[in-house]
Formats: structure tokens, sequence, C-alpha cells
């Protein structure tokens, strides 16, 4: 298995996740708040099982500094290594904490890559305390969330002679910014969004800090002031701090980079203010006169320091992307070490897929004449809409420019055609009201945003989907059952649920509803660990096709908050990315390799395979679905639908 974990940056909120951490002992402390990001360097690895706990690297960023390592699966000598100090001490730190609390076996980790650099405040040793944590997880299967992993890192890493802070292993969540905040014990992780492209740089300054020692003079102040300069320092790390990091979070999704990165410069004028007196750790000639250096202001909106602040590292807003590599250039010619970070905008889901070429054989002898995806549905306003129209409407409210429309036959398109692009004649246009007349409007408004592509071939709901592929291009796109209607229960159609769940998470995503125990077999049902609290975006760890209710009891039971056991099956919208259509045609090609052109090319497979190396989403929708895929559930659907 092949992982990737990033560095981290902290924009903004450095020191208030331990801050927020002494919420337990004084209430008037306000919660630590911090903006952090993962970076585009870090630390590539294969991981699989082993007999022991060993780490070996062909990385040739680190040779010279590393040697291989292996040791007993024994918690007291891991315990043993990770207090030592040694190069593999945090390594060994997590494995300890996951042999107690989890009796796994051992894993084999392989440093392929290591483009991350050391000791510079970006959090190599989160990112391998990460690393750790993930490779035992998906190894053994323990089903822990991202939230769970980053917190296993960090408990591991706090067995060794580190002092890490809680925002440290904010690089589990990946290359993002992410909100964090520390209410005592209490850690909430919650994505941005980016309306344009930020282009940071940071640096290390290849100087000296003393971290240990700032953490140690700060903390003096904690948990109750006892002056004016230890409350200055709570107003700075506190309520000021929330401050400056709600505006930060208002400026990235205004994408209003200049005023973005003159709050830096503001929040570093701050911590030089009311925070660095109290430690002379933090004085720090080099970082300021790199932020003050008058060659480097006409590239840059603002800057200001990192981590522990001190002479360690600096960040830089450029202006735009070629300001960015003048300064990159700059720096390292400078005797710095610089990196560029480019935060982009999630890419939005513009565009959408229908699979409308099954012939419906649940509803012959109706299908000869009309395709199930016109047949009527009376409609709680009055009007009677065709399948395919009340499906269309909702994506258009959803933000959808394209929409593709995957067909069995040229000579199919001919009555989308005649329903979506050809007016009505002005003789049965006359006999409308104004209101039906307006509507008719609307009817063809969404014909220009139709495409079609063909399954010639009928290969399985996989193979339908890939004849998208070319339409997708490098996009996510939504993709909806042709058969399949839905109600939300909010003022947002359950499309735009899924668009904007997709906005924060970037990645894989399928909507899921509960079903009974009993219903279990005719479904798929997926598995995994709620990732927020309020119980509505599944970690999906595993998908099973139709279980018996015994395995499904036993092995796929999710708990809700009252710690009962419900079972999740497909709603029947999806967000596919790139990977998906990648996988499909793997598939396909591979078929064909083994000279088998008959057998059926299944989503399901492809969704499992991508789940595994990126991940998948589960989302619950706020939301119903009606399956009109045969007469029972037709009847049930046009019954409820219409109310």
């Amino acid at each position: 298995m092949k992982l990737f974990v990033p560095g981290r940056l902290c924009l903004f909120g450095e020191h208030t996740d331990w801050a927020g951490h002494y919420r337990t002992m004084n209430a008037d402390i306000a919660p630590g708040a911090a903006i952090v990001t993962g970076i585009e360097q870090g630390i590539y690895a294969e991981v699989e099982k082993s007999s022991i706990f060993e780490l070996y690297s062909t990385a040739p960023e680190i040779e010279g500094l590393w040697q291989d390592f292996s040791c007993r699966m024994d918690e007291s000598e891991l315990k043993r290594i990770a207090k030592s100090g040694s190069f593999f001490c945090y390594c060994a730190g997590v494995a300890s904490y996951m042999l107690e609390w989890y009796k796994v076996g051992g894993v084999r980790i392989k440093i392929t890559g290591m483009t991350l650099p050391m000791k510079s405040g970006l959090s190599s040793s989160a990112a391998i305390c990460v690393l750790v944590a993930r490779a035992f997880n998906l190894l053994y299967n323990l089903n822990l969330n991202t939230l769970g992993e980053m917190n296993i890192a960090y408990l591991g890493e706090l067995r060794t002679s580190s002092r890490c802070g809680r925002l440290d292993q904010a690089c589990a969540f990946g290359v993002k910014p992410n909100l964090m905040t520390f209410d005592g014990d209490e850690i909430e992780v919650r994505s941005l969004n980016v309306k344009k492209h930020l282009y940071w740089v940071f640096a290390d300054l290849c100087a000296e800090k003393d971290t240990i020692r700032i953490l140690s003079d700060l903390n003096k102040a904690y948990p109750f002031p006892s002056n004016e300069a230890e409350q200055a320092e709570h107003d700075a790390l506190g309520q000021l701090n929330i401050e400056i990091v709600t505006r930060a979070i208002q400026y990235m999704a205004n994408g209003d980079a200049e005023a973005l990165g003159k709050l830096m410069t503001e929040a570093e004028a701050l911590f030089d203010e009311k925070v660095a007196p109290m430690s002379p750790a933090l004085w720090s000639p080099k970082l300021h006169s790199v932020l003050q250096d008058p060659n480097i202001q006409p590239w840059v909106w603002g800057g200001k320091g990192v981590g522990s602040h001190g002479d360690g590292s600096v960040q830089f807003l450029a202006r735009n992307e070629v300001a960015q590599q003048q300064l990159v250039n700059y720096l390292n010619e400078h005797g710095m070490k610089a990196y560029t970070l480019t935060l982009k905008p999630v890419h939005t889901v513009r565009k959408a897929v229908i699979p409308v070429a099954g012939f419906g054989t649940r509803l012959y002898p109706a299908t000869r004449a009309l395709k199930k995806d016109f047949f009527p549905i009376p409609c709680p306003d009055g009007m009677v809409r065709p399948v395919i129209l009340i499906l269309l409407e909702e994506l258009v409210r959803s933000g959808i420019e394209e929409i593709c429309l995957v067909l069995g036959s040229e000579e199919e398109r001919q009555q989308y055609a005649d329903y979506f692009e050809r007016p009505l004649s002005q003789d049965h246009l006359r006999k409308l009201n104004p209101e039906a007349q307006e509507y008719e409007n609307r009817i063809l408004d969404i014909g220009k945003r139709l495409r079609y592509v063909y399954q010639r071939e009928k290969r399985g709901f996989g193979h339908a989907v890939y004849q998208a592929a070319q339409f997708a291009g490098n996009e996510p796109v939504l993709l909806l059952l042709g058969d399949t209607l839905y109600r939300s229960d909010s003022n947002k159609p359950c499309a735009l649920q899924m668009v904007e769940e997709y906005e924060r998470c970037s990645a894989l995503m399928v909507s899921i509803h509960p079903i009974p125990l009993a219903e279990v077999s005719r479904y798929g049902i997926l598995h995994g660990v709620w990732e927020d609290k309020a119980r509505t975006v599944l970690h999906v760890s595993t998908m099973m096709e139709k279980p018996k209710a015994s395995y499904a009891e036993e092995f796929l039971g999710v708990r809700n908050k009252d710690g009962e056991k419900e079972y999740y099956s497909v709603f029947g919208q999806y967000i596919l990315t790139p990977e998906v259509f990648a996988q499909l045609h793997q598939d396909i090609m591979q078929k064909e390799m083994d000279h088998d052109l008959t057998s059926e090319i299944e989503l399901t497979s492809a969704l499992e395979a991508v789940r595994k190396h990126s991940g998948m989403i589960g989302v619950r929708l706020q939301g119903r679905m009606y399956d009109m895929g045969n007469p029972k559930a037709l009847t049930q659907a046009v019954a409820a639908f219409s109310e």
C-alpha cells in the first residue's frame, strides 16, 4: 500500500492549541483557533504487514541521515526507544500506543521519498507519526477516522521527549486548509473554502531557534495570568487571535489575497507586541530582517513567522504566481531553503451524468412505447412531469452547468431532442396558461445544457458510466440514477447538499441512507466511522454487495448518536473523481486483454479500488429517495412524490 503524508504549515493561530487546552483549568481562557494546511512537500512510503516493526528507506533525500531500523513488537522495547531521543523515537512512540490499545501485529515501512525539510517548523516529526498511525490503521482495518489517526499520532509523539502541539498532526487532513479549534480536551476540524488561487512561499531561515525554551517560557503565563504582561499573552492567543482567524476565513472565502496578506503582517505585529516579550528565545533578528527586506516587498502582500516563531521559518503570501517564483529564487540565493504552496479553489462540481440506457425490462410492456425516464409523475405543485425533467431540474437548481445523458443508441436521442429542444407549436402554446408558457422556456433552457453519449453494448452500470469519461474530462462529476427520484427535507436539493459537501472534502463521495437490517441483502452496504459529531459524514472503510443480515449485524453496523447500530446503503447520488474513470478504463482494458468482451463492468468494483487507494466519503443527505425500477416501487413513488 502506498501512502503520502504532507508536512503542515500553520497560517494563523500558532500556540493557541496548547493555550486552548488550559480551558480545562481556567474557563476564562478563550478557545484556541488556528488555520492549518498541509503542504505540497511530505513523506512518501510503501507499507505492508510484518511480524516486527521495521523502517527502511530508499529515498535519496535522506541518504546519510537514515539507518535502517527494526525491533520486536514489544511494548516495553518500543517505549524505551520512544524515550531514547533517537531518529526513530517518534515512530516507536506511535507503534507502542497502537500495540497497547489495539493489539496489532507489526508493519514494514519503506520511505521512498522525503521532500519535507526537517526541523523547520513544518512538522516533519508529526508527519512521520501520522504515517505510522495510518499504516497500522489501514493494514489492520482499525476503522479509525482521520481525527482518530491524528490523535494517535499526537499521543504517540508525546511518548517521546517531544512537546508537540495539538495542531502539528493536522497534516493528517492532507493538502487543504482547515480550521482547528481547541476547547480544553475537545478538538474540532473543519475544511475551509478558498475562492481564488493563493500563492504562498515559506522558507527555512537556516538559523537557530529554541522551541523547548519558547514553549517553556510562554506556558508560565498559564493557566492564570499574574501580571499585565501575562494577561497580554492570554489576549493575543485568545480573543484577539479568534478575531484574526475569523477575518482570515472570510478573506480566503472571498478570494481577497491583498487583505489576507495584510492580515498576516498584522498578526505578526500582534505577536511581537504581546507574546514575544515573554521569551528571550523569541528575539528573532533574521526573521524580522527577512520580513522587512525592501527587495521582497514588491512580490508580496504580507508575511509572518511560522510555528513557534523564533528564527525557524518564514511565510509570505505572494501577489501572483510569477512573484511567487521570483521570491523563491531570491530566498534561495540568500542562503535560505524556500518552497512554494499554492492553495487552490476546490474544483466545484459543474457537470453531471445520468445513465438512461436501460430498456426497463421490469416495467414492460409500458417501456415498449415509452422510456421509463419519461414516465409521468404528478408533483405537489399540480404539474405532471416526466422523471427525467424532475432530475434535470434538481441539477439546475444545484448549479450544474452541463449534463450528459447516457443513451442506448443514437435513435433514442430523437425523443430527448423532441422534448427538450423543439419548441411547442404556436397552436399548442396558445392553449397553455401564462405560467405554463413561461415554464416551456425553462424546459428549452435545460435542453441547452444536455450532451449525449451512447452505450452500444450492455455491459453493466460501470460500462454505462464510462461512456461519459470524455465528457467528464479531468473534473469531478455528479452521478444520478435515471430511475430514482429525490426529495430534499431541507431548503437545498439533495444534489446541492452533495456538491457543497464535496467542496469541503474534495474526495470520492457517495450519498447514503439507513435501511432496515431485514433489507440489507438487497443492497450494497457501506461501513465506516463518522468524521463529524452530527454523524452525517462517514469515512467509508468497507463496501459489501448484498450481504446476509447475520453478517451485516455482526460486522457492518454503524453506531448512531444513541449507540444503536444502523445499516447504510447508497442513496443513489455519487460524486465521481477522475480516478474512478481511470479505474473503469483499467478494468475495461483488463477484460480486453483477457479476451472477455461480454462480462459486465461494475461501478462498485471501481469505487472500491479507488476507495482503497484514495479513500471514500459517505454523506447522509437530508432527503428521501424513490426507486422506480419495478411496478411496486413505481406505484409507491407516484403516491409519495405527489404529496
